[in-house]
């Protein structure tokens, strides 16, 4: 029949030709290294499970995973669906899992290692929080790395189908694993096909919010999936029961309203005689479990209890059977398909909905026993997931003296999991029934304040930081002041969890010296250790330097006399931070490697990371860019080895390693490591990952490329400063090469406004300075030509005024130490020596300088200084030396394939008549000596006899003399004739200027940049 294809089950698959080419092209995209999704809704019963297969059936060597989402009252695994993708990975003898241990938090038979010290175990718990940085647990960040590098790994040797069934019923944790994945889909060649119900999705539903945001993923798709037409339903009906008479067939496809599955079952009724065919799908699907035994029936009714799918033996044991009687109506109930084997010993509802309408309609009374017996089951048994089915299923039976035990054992068995938002669902459930219960039926040893301590942590590792504050803020109205470290940890972790939101510093300070007074005559412990840390932390963030040197002595002192490594790693770090800025720079390198090496003793591996990267921004500010540049791949390196690639300091590490590599001219490893997590930008941190690349891309002439960035980023200034400064300054650049100097400015001044508006005065700001006075420069100098005397004084008084701007930039954002970093007194030398063309050719002496301070390491601004030195050079009549800074100018672009600098060093020294590089054999005789050609081209581009001469440095005379050499030898009598006479003969090619706009004017302010 046209349009019916069969899959496996032999049910047809009718009128989803659309959706099977979109599904099976995006596979071979990605069959190709075009890494992609496909998010496929539809209500259900529709057929969504249907077309899956029928991908999964035909997709050639692809290696195919698959998991399913249950309802969260149904299992106690976060993660679920990718537990069971990768056992199948296991299984297929594909996993080595020594090389990735992360992934033991998955996979029950792998263990991992857990931290010596509670500051920044792998149980999820982080040790300190740094300024406004967001918490994170570093079990979960390891197993996201962990699954997204296996799945990299696996596409390496085949295309990969990873299929997400139901994601309407995905917890937390499993969505958060989905986000990161597809945000960092590039070029694996992988595919991702996640299914949900768009009929479950309430307005209020978890998964809604994060749909919107999938969506929005280059790589990622939507698919809707929706009811057949009348026609195809008419098709499907008579596809799958050829035997029924035509009436019935219509009667059927009308009541089914387009949905294959409830189609399905009226004709399975319809098939037995029955011409009553029922009205509604919750009727049709009783009528279909009324078909079975009595016995038959009861163990369904009693599997609906269990989930989706239920184990053998739990089955058993509820239905209170032996496994002779279970096996004879467990044979009926597939049969008569209700229920299908899933795996060994484990029997799944044939659809979800089957499953529902059986559980909603047992009665009340039925429903509660049953949950109990459930629960009395699990209560006996471990396993992953028991506790948190236990809860549930307590809960549900109203036992709230074992629904309480349960939920804190399903919270700690959660954070274990590297699941904190399963951890925290639970620790709020425990809450809830905390005062419902009896004190004296309550978990020995627990107690509210943990409770509550423990809640904060895992909201706020889950990203809920005002909730997470809200668990403290409860917790320190529990405190009990006569277990003072206890009390003083609450404390603490208030204080903490206050850092991440603005306009907290008076609650946080109250907090963090309430902790302090509740420990300060106490001996040296590992709370006291790190309220002195965090509080040190607080003080330099303040810039209230010596209470917070005070502070982190103090923390260090009792770090190691109550053997709390990681808070001494944490206070050896602020006190680095301190050194440097009073000018103990060997002492600040001291205490940032001890705090390195402490933290990897410790085995506190986000305090080692923030350690590694404040050790190499300390060799970066200080012009130490070989040092710096070890630093930060010794940091990525360890983030990666540890699981941490795609943590906060593991992604600030690679920013500073792209800036490093950048400025000493590693331009292929920069570009390599800027490469963003994913197609688009989707946080603060690798938004600024993408913004450091912008510098290798505008410098390549990467422009279109370049210019998508830039404009997309600017969306994210409000997010980071940073951001600002950096794409204000590339996007100036990339604007100055393309001769865009109106534009230049326009962004130099956004940037510029950004920062003041933020109250920030940063050494970025002399950079931003610099580029704007580079574009009024080239502003005045058209300005110039045009002799528009006034649009050039404006320019040139605002490029002075940027000048001035530069300057009290530089004083107002000068360290404590009062003298200025490298990189700040190299751009300040070239926001000078800019300063110095505003009326003219620059000054030598300014440019030598900028040379000269450039030289700390920064490659390609160096070169960019050379060339406008060698100009300036040209006009003082200084040749040689001209000569000499073009060719070390010259020698830099090619090694970086500099493209846009080499066009504008050859133009300069073509018409210097300078030699750049070796010239081979010529392929024809050129009838003009180099300078006639140089004063042809500019002739050609509109220049007067007198600009001629100012761009080539010679007189206007002797442009004259050489211009009637050249209608001589072209026999022309006027410019113009001899400019067209060129072009016809094939003498004349200016790249992407036609004859008829020859007298526009472009020339060397139109080609060059900022730099």
């Amino acid at each position: 029949m046209p349009g019916v294809a069969r899959i496996g089950s032999g049910i047809p698959l009718v009128a989803r030709s659309r959706e099977m080419t979109r599904l099976r092209a995006a596979l071979d995209e990605a069959a190709r290294g075009e890494a992609g999704a496909v998010l496929l809704a539809g209500d259900a019963g529709v057929g969504k499970t249907r077309l899956v297969d029928e991908l999964s059936a035909t997709a050639g060597d692809a290696l195919v995973l698959n998991g399913r989402c249950l309802d969260v009252g149904e299992t106690g695994l976060p993660y679920l669906p990718f537990t069971e993708a990768l056992g199948q990975v296991r299984q297929a003898g594909l996993l080595d899992v020594e090389a990735r241990p992360a992934l033991g938090l998955l996979l029950p038979e792998l263990a991992l290692p857990a931290g010596r010290d509670g500051g920044t175990s792998v149980s999820g718990l982080p040790s300190h929080l740094t300024g406004r940085r967001p918490e994170q647990d570093v079990g979960q960040l390891q197993l996201f790395d962990a699954v997204h590098g296996l799945l990299g790994e696996l596409a390496e040797e085949r295309p990969v189908l990873l299929v997400l069934e139901d994601l309407h019923w995905a917890d937390a944790s499993t969505r958060y694993l989905l986000s990161f994945l597809l945000s960092r889909l590039r070029a694996q060649r992988l595919l991702v096909v996640a299914t949900y119900r768009s009929d479950d999705l309430h307005r209020s539903h978890p998964l809604r919010p994060l749909l919107n945001e999938l969506v929005r993923l280059p790589a990622v798709q939507r698919l809707d999936l929706t009811p057949l037409s009348a026609i195809d339903a008419r098709s499907f009906v008579a596809a799958l029961a050829d035997d029924l008479p035509d009436d019935v067939v219509l009667e059927v496809a009308e009541r089914s309203d387009g949905n294959p599955f409830f189609a399905e079952e009226l004709i399975a009724v319809a098939s037995c005689g029955d011409r009553e065919v029922p009205w509604t799908l919750a009727e049709v699907l009783l009528t279909r479990i009324e078909g079975l035994s009595p016995q038959a029936q009861r163990v369904v009714r009693v599997a609906s209890v269990g989930g989706r799918s239920v184990r053998h033996d739990l089955l058993r044991d509820v239905a209170g059977m032996d496994d002779v009687g279970l096996d004879g109506v467990l044979r009926e109930a597939v049969q008569h398909h209700v229920l299908v084997v899933d795996g060994a010993e484990v029997y799944t509802f044939r659809h979800a909905l089957l499953r529902e309408t059986v559980y909603l309609d047992l009665l009340p009374g039925e429903r509660v026993r049953l949950h109990a017996a459930y629960a009395d089951r699990l209560a006996s048994s471990g396993g992953r997931g028991a506790a948190a089915a236990l809860a549930h299923h307590s809960l549900e039976s109203h036992d709230l003296v074992r629904a309480l035990r349960a939920s804190v054992e399903a919270g700690e068995e959660a954070k274990a999991a590297g699941a904190p938002a399963e951890s925290l669902r639970h620790l709020e459930q425990a809450l809830k029934l905390w005062h419902a219960v009896p004190a004296g039926d309550r978990p020995a040893g627990l107690t509210e304040l943990s409770l509550l301590r423990s809640a904060s942590w895992a909201a706020g590792t889950a990203g809920q930081p005002e909730r997470a504050i809200a668990f403290a803020r409860t917790g320190t109205t529990a405190v009990d002041e006569s277990d003072p470290e206890e009390a003083a940890e609450m404390w603490r972790r208030f204080a903490q969890a206050l850092q991440v939101l603005d306009g907290t510093d008076d609650e946080k300070y109250h907090a963090v010296e309430e902790a302090w007074r509740l420990v300060r005559d106490r001996p040296a412990s590992r709370a006291r250790a790190w309220v002195l840390a965090v509080w040190a932390a607080a003080l330099r963030n303040d810039r209230k330097y010596v209470e917070a040197r005070e502070r982190a002595e103090m923390a260090v002192a009792d770090g190691r006399a109550a053997g709390a490594d990681s808070a001494v790693a944490d206070g050896l770090t602020t006190l680095g931070l301190l050194d440097e800025p009073d000018g103990e720079i060997s002492r600040a390198r001291e205490h940032l490697t001890d705090a390195v090496a402490c933290a990897m003793e410790a085995d506190a591996v986000t305090t080692e990371l923030r350690a590694r990267y404040y050790l190499g921004l300390h060799h970066y500010d200080l012009g130490e860019l070989a040092e710096a540049g070890r630093a930060f791949d010794e940091g990525v390196a360890r983030a990666k080895a540890t699981g941490l690639t795609w943590s906060s300091f593991g992604l600030e590490l690679r920013i500073l390693q792209v800036l490093t590599k950048y400025y000493r001219g590693e331009w292929d490893g920069a570009a390599t490591a800027a490469e963003p997590p994913g197609l688009r930008v989707s946080s603060t941190v690798s938004a600024r990952l993408a913004a450091a690349g912008t510098h290798v891309a505008v410098g390549r002439g990467e422009f279109d490329q370049a210019d998508r960035m830039i404009r997309e980023l600017r969306a994210d200034w409000h997010r980071d400063l940073q951001i600002a400064l950096i794409t204000g300054g590339t996007g100036a650049e990339l604007a100055l090469w393309r001769g865009q100097p109106e534009l230049a400015v326009d962004r130099i001044a956004d940037a510029i406004s950004w920062s003041r508006k933020e109250g920030e005065w940063t050494l970025a700001g002399i950079r931003l300075a610099a580029l704007g006075v580079a574009g009024h420069v080239e502003i005045a100098a058209r300005a110039r030509r045009r002799k528009d005397r006034e649009a050039e004084e404006q320019a040139v008084r605002a490029g002075r005024e940027l000048a001035e701007y530069a300057r009290t930039t530089a004083e107002m954002g000068m360290p404590r130490t009062g003298v200025l970093g490298p990189e700040g007194r190299a751009w300040l030398a070239r926001a000078a020596a800019e300063e110095s063309r505003l009326t003219g050719a620059g000054d030598p002496d300014r440019w030598r300088c900028a040379v000269d301070v450039f030289g700390f390491g920064s490659v390609f601004e160096q070169a960019v200084c050379r060339w406008r030195l060698a100009e300036a050079l040209l006009g003082a009549d200084r040749r040689e030396e001209a000569a000499a800074e073009l060719r070390l100018a010259s020698a830099v672009a090619d090694e970086l394939g500099a493209a846009p600098l080499r066009e504008v060093l050859d133009l300069v020294a073509r018409r210097a008549r300078v030699a750049l590089r070796d010239v081979g054999p010529r392929d024809r005789v050129d009838p003009f000596t180099p300078r006639e050609r140089s004063v042809l081209e500019l002739v050609a581009l509109g220049r007067t006899n007198r600009q001629v001469g100012e761009e080539l440095y010679i007189s206007e005379k002797t442009v004259s003399v050489h211009l009637s050499r050249i209608m001589a030898k072209l026999g022309a009598s006027r410019r113009a004739e001899a400019v067209a006479n060129a072009f016809d003969r094939g003498l004349l090619d200016l790249p992407g200027q036609p004859v008829e706009q020859a007298s526009s004017d472009l020339g060397t302010s139109a080609r060059h940049p900022a730099g």
